[in-house]
């Protein structure tokens, strides 16, 4: 596309937290796609590395991390400088999503983020329980501030690709799976819509199923971390409990999985790390593989979007978790990492557009156990057409970058709709905000399932009545 479309106007100031490479990659979507003010733009980072990038185009840098002592000192003026509606755009690391969007939506500033992040030091404090620190315990703070304060000035929660596009892609992955299974029905048009659709064309669970084929220039150097995005970020989450939205179908906790005593119930965590728990998963172009049960917030939050309840009672649930598989040189870097006592490395590397020969990032969601089997729908984005749509990223960061676009645009035109998670956004809208910079999008069914080539050569306690028991998805 030559000529982008200008989705609205700014009118207040933009603050963004945050210029790794998901900050540095969205900087040029939002030059692109709004109409504001660029005096009034503001970046702070605790880090100066690419400040030359906002000093060609004569952005405000401020070096400085904003932390619980100073953050509403800091942000208050920002946002509010020159009147208008100021957007916060917050794709920070330690930096608390719940304290932040609360501060925007009393001084009426529009706010989105891709994950929950609290302030610094949550993922590694040694004096937590392992329920304490899961992805399910920080959405439990988002949604007790929702009940705090309802409505209101619109702040989107988790906006990236996953989470965030990937709730987009299971409902339109359930309409297609309804069109092709002859399930006639109305589009849904609210929560418990979509839950009966789901449970209607019999969908047991949903993998986010993730692929990065992307390969570097060079070699990876032994000792360091590489990762085609944030591998501060990549280490926090693969080092929380591994997690997962707990399906209806399932007959028994993991050995070591754990419940929650509190909040809406929806999933369950594992007594070990998520990026050293595996599953069996596919996606179209490795078909079947391993991936990580890292946890993420779409896994918690779809499932219970997912959730038919009569009353107290839980009728129907779909098991959702993330089946991870990054790209090579960041698999190795686990392996480091975890046989060093999941103590990562002192260096570090985020491979961007111009290290990365080839490859592509697919991303979509798997859903099975309906009468098709399984089906997978979602984005086979290359780095050459990243290359060609949006300067400053890789593959996977364009996905993550174009997604919190799409969410700025649709707060931008839904101002006023208090805390929201992404899937409860309108995804036709998003989706077409989105799709120009994801690749081919496709979807796909597949005969494979969990049990596929098992038990040849070594025996197995599987459960052979059903193949997507968690018991045979999960590696052992």
């Amino acid at each position: 596309m030559s000529d982008w479309p200008v989705h609205a106007k700014i009118d207040g100031p933009i603050v963004m937290i945050g210029f790794g490479s998901i900050g540095r990659g969205t900087l040029p979507l939002i030059e692109r796609h709004f109409d504001f003010d660029l005096s009034r733009m503001v970046v702070i980072d605790p880090v100066a590395d690419h400040k030359t990038l906002l000093d060609a185009r004569g952005i405000r840098f401020i070096q400085s991390e904003v932390t619980a002592e100073n953050y509403r000192e800091l942000l208050t003026p920002l946002l509010t400088n020159g009147g208008g509606q100021g957007f916060c755009v917050n794709l920070s690391v330690d930096v608390s999503s719940v304290a932040v969007m609360e501060l925007t939506r009393e001084i009426g500033a529009l706010y989105v983020d891709t994950v929950i992040e609290p302030w610094k030091g949550f993922y590694f404090d040694e004096t937590m329980d392992n329920a304490a620190r899961t992805n399910y315990a920080l959405r439990e703070s988002l949604l007790a501030a929702r009940r705090r304060n309802p409505g209101g000035t619109t702040a989107v929660s988790t906006c990236g690709a996953n989470p965030g596009m990937v709730s987009w892609f299971v409902k339109q992955a359930l309409l297609n799976i309804a069109a092709d299974t002859g399930l006639d029905r109305p589009e849904p048009a609210n929560r418990e819509e979509w839950a009966q659709l789901a449970r209607a064309l019999g969908v047991k669970g949903i993998h986010i199923a993730e692929r990065d084929t992307q390969r570097a220039r060079e070699p990876k150097v032994m000792g360091e971390f590489w990762n085609t995005w944030s591998v501060e970020g990549f280490v926090s989450e693969g080092l929380q409990p591994a997690e997962l939205g707990w399906g209806t179908h399932e007959k028994s906790l993991p050995p070591d999985g754990r419940t929650h005593e509190a909040g809406c119930g929806a999933a369950i965590y594992l007594l070990s790390p998520g990026a050293a728990t595996r599953v069996r998963s596919w996606t179209p172009t490795p078909k079947a593989q391993y991936g990580f049960l890292v946890t993420h917030n779409e896994s918690i939050s779809i499932a219970d979007y997912l959730t038919v309840r009569d009353g107290d009672t839980v009728l129907y649930r779909p098991t959702c978790h993330y089946a991870y598989h990054p790209a090579n040189d960041a698999v190795l870097s686990l392996h480091e990492m975890f046989g060093n006592g999941g103590h990562f490395q002192e260096k570090w590397k985020i491979l961007d557009e111009h290290e990365i020969v080839d490859g592509i990032d697919e991303l979509g969601v798997l859903l099975y156990g309906h009468a098709k089997n399984a089906y997978w729908f979602g984005s086979q984005l290359s780095i050459e057409q990243t290359r060609e749509l949006a300067p400053y990223q890789n593959a996977t960061g364009l996905q993550v970058t174009s997604a919190v676009l799409a969410g700025m645009v649709w707060a931008l035109e839904n101002p006023n709709a208090g805390i929201v998670e992404a899937d409860e956004m309108d995804f036709r809208r998003c989706l077409e905000v989105q799709l120009p910079y994801l690749g081919p999008v496709i979807g796909t069914y597949t005969d494979w399932t969990p049990l596929t080539g098992r038990q040849k050569l070594f025996p197995e306690d599987l459960d052979l009545e059903d193949p997507w028991q968690f018991k045979n998805v999960i590696v052992r």
